[in-house]
C-alpha cells in the first residue's frame, strides 16, 4: 500500500529553519577555510578541523530539523540512533576531507574538483545514511534519476562553496558563498525528499517499530551541534583577522605582517623603530625628505 507521505507537516517552519543552520554551519565552516590560508602552516589543521566540523554539524542539523516536518500517514516514524549519529560523523569526515584538499592545494582546477566532488558527496552520504536510520512500518523506495539530481545538486554547491571560501575577500564574501549553500543543501535535501516513496506492509500482523521518536532524538540533535556551532562561532568572530581590510588580508595570505602606518607630514617619531630618527646635516634636498 502506497504511504502518504507529507514533507511540511508544521509548513514553513521547518524549511526556514533548516536553511538558517544550513547557512549557519557553511558560514562558520567557509570563514574557518577562509582563515586557514592566512595563517602559519601549523595553525592551518586545526582552522580547516573546526570548518568540517562547523559544516558538517549545520547541514546534519539541517536534515533532521527538516526530517521534523516528514511523517507519512499512519505510520509512526522512529529513528535508529547508531545510524542516526552515524551520519553526523559521515558528513564531518568526508566534508573535511575536501576542506583540507583545497585548503593545501589551493583553487586549482583539480583541488576544486576533487574536494567539491569528496564534499559534495559526503552531504549526499549524511542525506542518505539519515534516511536509512528511520523506522516505519514499512519500506522506502527512491526514484534514480531525482536521487542522481541530489547529489548533482550537492557537488556543484560544494564546489561553489569551495571555490568562493578560498577567494579570501573578507566576511562579507564568505557570507555571501553560505547563503548560496545553505540553499544549495537544502534544495539537495527536499530533491531527495521528492525521490522517497513510502510502502507500508499491509495488516497489522507487521513487527512493532524500534528505535527512537523524533521527540527523544530532537534534545541531544539540537544542544550538542548547536553549542558547537555556538562555540565555532565565537571563536571566528573574536579572531582579530576577521575585521582586517583587503589589502591586510592580501599581505597576510603572502605570509608579511600588516603595514605599519606611514607618518604624518612633520611626525618626526619613527613607529618602525621605536626612536627618534637621525638629524641629517646639511641642506635637505627632495632625495633626502
Amino acid at each position: 500500500m502506497q504511504g502518504t507521505v507529507d514533507g511540511f507537516s508544521y509548513g514553513l517552519v521547518t524549511p526556514v529553519t533548516a536553511y538558517l543552520m544550513a547557512c549557519l554551519g557553511g558560514a562558520l565552516g567557509l570563514r574557518c577555510t577562509t582563515r586557514s590560508l592566512l595563517v602559519a602552516h601549523s595553525w592551518r589543521p586545526g582552522w580547516l578541523a573546526l570548518g568540517s566540523a562547523a559544516i558538517g554539524s549545520g547541514i546534519w542539523t539541517m536534515h533532521f530539523i527538516a526530517m521534523m516536518g516528514f511523517s507519512v500517514e499512519q505510520a509512526p516514524i522512529h529513528y535508529d540512533r547508531t545510524l542516526t549519529f552515524a551520519s553526523l560523523a559521515v558528513a564531518i569526515v568526508m566534508v573535511g576531507v575536501g576542506i583540507f584538499i583545497v585548503g593545501y592545494r589551493g583553487a586549482t582546477g583539480a583541488a576544486l574538483f576533487t574536494g567539491g566532488t569528496i564534499t559534495g558527496l559526503g552531504v549526499a552520504s549524511m542525506h542518505y545514511l539519515g534516511m536509512a536510520g528511520m523506522r516505519l512500518r514499512g519500506t522506502l523506495d527512491y526514484n534514480t534519476l531525482t536521487v542522481s539530481a541530489s547529489v548533482v545538486i550537492a557537488v556543484v554547491a560544494a564546489t561553489a562553496a569551495l571555490w568562493a571560501a578560498a577567494q579570501v575577500r573578507g566576511f562579507l564574501w564568505s557570507l555571501g558563498a553560505s547563503l548560496v549553500m545553505g540553499l544549495a543543501v537544502t534544495g539537495m535535501h527536499y530533491t531527495g525528499m521528492a525521490a522517497l516513496r513510502v510502502h507500508l506492509h499491509a495488516g497489522s500482523s507487521a513487527a512493532p517499530t524500534t528505535g527512537d521518536s523524533p521527540a527523544e532524538l530532537l534534545a541531544p540533535m539540537m544542544i550538542g551541534p548547536l553549542a558547537f556551532l555556538l562555540l565555532a562561532g565565537v571563536i571566528v568572530m573574536f579572531d582579530p583577522l576577521m575585521v582586517m581590510g583587503k589589502a591586510d588580508l592580501q599581505n597576510a595570505a603572502q605570509g608579511q605582517r600588516a603595514p605599519y602606518p606611514v607618518p604624518r607630514s612633520g611626525d618626526r617619531h619613527d613607529p618602525r623603530a621605536g626612536r627618534r630618527p637621525q638629524q641629517r646635516s646639511g641642506p635637505r634636498t627632495p632625495q633626502s625628505w
